[in-house]
């Protein structure tokens, strides 16, 4: 099996010191790409910036921003099985980069944004034939109903929820505590547990393996 598993923040470029970006630490995803690899899946890792120590066995993409993970999703996308969208993607961009580094001035300062890409709604788009997709629905309220939306409007076999208002659920957390849903109705309910445990858990569910 090939699967494809983006993870970590992107940067977008406000001039050429600052940028746009948020608490995503890539641990989630590296998590889940770790698991594949002791499955004896072919892992390709696209991975925004983080710091954190490369997935022994997996191919590593890096790249940091949206425009950038999204041309490596697609360059990458050959053959793959499963696509794990666990990156956090920045939903805007500086819809223009200052040349060098933007010097202060009096007052305050208007930034104007246009929206990225939404890789995982183009994949969701294409309706590849086989190609079992799984987004993340990181959110603060209305979780379930959120993520049930989600699922739908994204074409996506499976969503995993988590409410990362939860400081042990969170961004940068290093446990994480997930409710899977699938497109078929099926709930599950994945106790909660460090990263790794919860990324063997949810390989389960995507693969039929649950008891």
């Amino acid at each position: 099996m090939k699967v494809l598993i983006t993870a970590g923040p992107t940067r977008e470029a406000i001039d050429a010191v600052r940028f746009i970006s948020n608490r995503s630490t890539g641990k989630m995803g590296y998590a889940l790409a770790a698991a594949a690899v002791k499955r004896g899946f072919e892992v390709v890792l696209v991975s925004g910036p983080v710091s954190l120590s490369e997935v022994a066995g997996a191919r590593i993409v890096q790249v940091e921003s949206a425009a950038e993970m999204a041309a490596a999703v697609r360059n990458n996308l050959d053959n793959c099985d499963v696509v794990i969208m666990a990156a956090a993607v920045a939903d805007y961009r500086p819809k223009t980069r200052f040349a060098g580094k933007l010097k202060k001035k009096p007052g305050g300062l208007t930034l104007e944004l246009e929206r990225t890409e939404d890789i995982l709604a183009m994949l969701g788009a294409s309706g590849r034939p086989g190609l079992r997709l799984v987004g993340f629905a990181a959110e603060t309220d209305d979780v379930e109903r959120n993520a049930k939306e989600k699922l739908t409007r994204k074409h996506l076999d499976f969503i995993a929820a988590n409410d990362v208002s939860r400081p042990e659920c969170g961004f940068a957390a290093d446990t994480n505590c997930v409710t899977v849903y699938g497109a078929d109705g099926g709930k599950y309910e994945i106790p909660f547990g460090s990263k790794a445990e919860v990324a063997d858990e949810m390989w389960k569910i995507i693969t039929g393996d649950v008891k």
